[in-house]
């Protein structure tokens, strides 16, 4: 099984977006999928839910209880745990760093951004996990996107060469509950959505669970749900 956690302390970086888009991804390649939300907002779970009974699977958890949901998601089967996070540096961050397999972390290209970065990787230290930085809604130019890589690199960080553009395929489909790449397939969203899921190097002997399971009753007691088909609902003006 392997656990992604969206960690970043600036909060508006799109890490929800950014957790929402990669679990879709990774059922859409037959990886049995789990998205755990710890952030007490529940921003991705609210609009996980919108999917009604569609997969990925998706529950909430209380951060001091999170080592016991992955453990349950690792004997449920899931093969992909994505873990989005409140935006804070802090023991909730800690104890979603110290479960996961890779940190990715989004940040824009903004001076703004980079001064909450030096918090998010002292967590990663701590925590002793690899992390990845990924730019997110970049412009189509400017100079501060050349800045915002070398900061970064600088101190000492990987930051993934796949960059997601200020894109409205990113935000429009959550009406639905649904994903760039669900509902504009040939789009540069769903291409970066893409991308970045391979940046993240899942090992193949990850990848093994197709369509495996129904529905999943978390030994947390928050119950995952699954589901029919999400581009059944698509309709009112949003195109499939």
């Amino acid at each position: 099984m392997f656990v992604l956690a969206l960690v970043a302390q600036k909060g508006g970086s799109g890490k929800s977006t950014m957790a929402i888009h990669l679990a879709v991804e990774g059922h859409r390649r037959g990886m049995k999928t789990l998205l755990v939300d710890i952030d007490t907002q529940a921003s991705a779970a609210k609009i996980m839910d919108r999917r009604g009974e569609d997969p990925p699977d998706v529950t909430t958890e209380a951060a001091g209880r999170l080592e016991k949901a992955i453990e349950a998601a690792r004997s449920a089967g899931y093969d992909f745990v994505v873990v989005d996070t409140a935006p804070q540096a802090d023991r909730a961050a800690a104890q979603a760093a110290k479960v996961a397999n890779l940190v990715l972390s989004p940040v824009q290209p903004s001076i703004v951004d980079l001064d909450a970065v030096d918090a998010t990787i002292d967590v990663c230290k701590l925590a002793n996990v690899p992390m990845m930085f990924a730019l997110n809604r970049v412009p189509a130019q400017g100079q501060e996107i050349a800045g915002t890589l070398d900061a970064i690199r600088k101190r000492g960080m990987q930051v993934s060469n796949v960059r997601w553009g200020e894109r409205k395929a990113f935000r429009y489909p959550f009406m639905k509950g649904l994903t760039a790449q669900e509902v504009e397939p040939g789009s540069k969203a769903a291409s970066e959505v893409k991308n970045l899921f391979d940046a993240l190097r899942i090992p193949a002997s990850t990848q093994a669970h197709i369509g495996a399971g129904a529905h999943v009753l978390m030994e947390t007691g928050a119950p995952a749900r699954r589901s029919a088909s999400a581009q059944a609902r698509m309709k009112d003006g949003v195109k499939v």
